[in-house]
């Protein structure tokens, strides 16, 4: 099928890429003529594994293009796939200005019917506005409208399109879900589950689980707390947790809040949504209360393992991405912790494998290294604040002899105590020891 992908963003380009892997002719688009001429000389603009191979293969077999010609990709193509940018405005809200600009430039340029498909994440509606749209600013051609929301994961995109746990399609007509069904006709010999139901349901599907994610990440990360304040142990916790099948174990990791282009995104969406509809989502509410003091939590735990002053000393951050196997720094939970830190006076080397360009944009006075050794030499306390697979297995004699003192800060649990403390570091996890709550200066 002739498909149009406007937007090449993280998931524009994905999504791009992944339909033309399955057999369709696609042509993305983009307002951005620098991104455009960086793609059509093979520049992937983002961090995502296998990207660049699957791109570079479907350009070679001429099923993928990109092009700034917006109208000219509409009027060639049967499917038009909405994959722009919906961010959050200071209220929490979607701003949908460029979802709009895009319905109303498919409006005017249709020349036959065209299923026009929202694979951005919008507010419950916004299928019902591009409808209108279309109808009354269109001429005369018949625009269907489906939700097709996006589930990948920053470092497995890929994996996640070709091999996904299910496919949501909101449709209001048996044609459009016909249509959907044959885009995505490589899925059916998968046995992947199709999920068929109204626009407004699917809509809903995609903030109802990121919500429902991101509440058990909060709810883990406060049990860590809880660990800390008695003595107990946050991953034996998780464990017992996980094991019962209605709970599973995953999303039980504890560590520093979670950030990312979606979840800090969806939650205040979807509880701006409620509020618009006379309704208080109050579990949504607390989640995002409880992580942004998990994220402050984090300054007082490496300040308290500092002895309670971080003025003039050295802070090593190992990871600034907030999560490993992407360059994504939105809402990264580095971003307070090394802001925080800042403010009290510490001095800041860094390290990360994909995101250093990106962290640039951010912040300031930042001594920037190589690897993680170069990051530790002369520091105070070394802090691993991303789980990279390189900081997983470090030399750990080597980091001993390079930093000032045998300190550790792992907010995400890496190692294991009982060899920190056997290697001669002084070890402060997540909800793990008891040396954590003594030498935390937390309230």
């Amino acid at each position: 099928m002739d498909i149009a992908v406007i937007g090449t963003g993280y998931v524009g380009l994905v999504t791009g890429a992944g339909l033309a892997d399955f057999g369709n002719d696609v042509i993305c688009c983009d307002i951005d003529p620098k991104k455009i001429d960086a793609l059509n000389h093979g520049e992937i603009p983002i961090y995502e594994p296998g990207l660049d191979k699957i791109v570079s293969r479907n350009v070679g077999e001429g099923r993928l293009r990109f092009t700034t010609d917006l109208p000219e990709a509409i009027r060639r193509s049967r499917a038009i796939f909405i994959a722009v940018g919906t961010p959050p405005k200071p209220d929490g809200s979607a701003d949908l200005r460029y979802v709009e600009d895009v319905a109303n430039t498919i409006a005017k340029h249709m020349n036959g019917p065209k299923l026009v498909i929202t694979k951005s994440t919008v507010p419950i509606g916004t299928g019902r506005m591009i409808e209108r749209i279309l109808d009354q600013s269109g001429n005369g051609h018949k625009g269907s409208i489906v939700s097709n929301p996006e589930f990948l994961r920053e470092g497995s995109a890929i994996e996640d399109f070709q091999k996904p746990d299910r496919v949501v399609i909101g449709a209001s007509d048996e044609d459009s879900i016909g249509l959907m069904k044959e885009i995505y006709a490589p899925l059916h010999s998968l046995e992947i589950p199709f999920v068929v139901t109204n626009v407004e349901s699917s809509e809903l599907i995609k903030y109802a689980a990121n919500g429902f994610l991101a509440t058990k990440i909060s709810f883990i990360n406060e049990v860590a707390v809880m660990c800390e304040l008695l003595g107990a142990d946050v991953q034996d916790v998780a464990r017992g947790m996980g094991l019962d099948s209605r709970i599973g174990s995953k999303f039980l990791q504890a560590g520093p809040g979670f950030g990312g282009s979606c979840f800090p995104k969806d939650t205040s969406a979807v509880a701006d949504i409620a509020k618009r509809y006379g309704y208080e989502f109050q579990i949504i509410e607390a989640v995002l209360r409880v992580n942004e003091s998990i994220k402050e939590r984090m300054v007082s735990k490496v300040i308290g393992a500092l002895d309670g002053e971080a003025r003039g000393k050295t802070v090593a951050i190992l990871g600034l991405a907030f999560k490993p196997e992407t360059d994504d720094m939105r809402d990264s939970p580095t971003i307070p912790l090394i802001k925080g830190l800042q403010k009290q006076g510490a001095l800041i080397r860094a390290y990360d494998p994909g995101a250093m360009e990106n962290s640039k944009k951010i912040f300031e006075n930042i001594t920037y290294c190589g690897d993680a050794y170069e990051t530790a030499e002369g520091a105070d306390a070394l802090v691993i604040a991303t789980e990279w697979n390189e900081f997983r297995a470090l030399n750990l004699e080597r980091v001993k002899k390079l930093l000032k003192q045998p300190l550790i800060v792992d907010l995400r649990n890496v190692y294991d105590p009982h060899r920190m403390k056997a290697e001669g570091f002084t070890y402060i996890s997540v909800g793990r020891t008891e040396d954590a709550r003594s030498r935390e200066h937390v309230q």
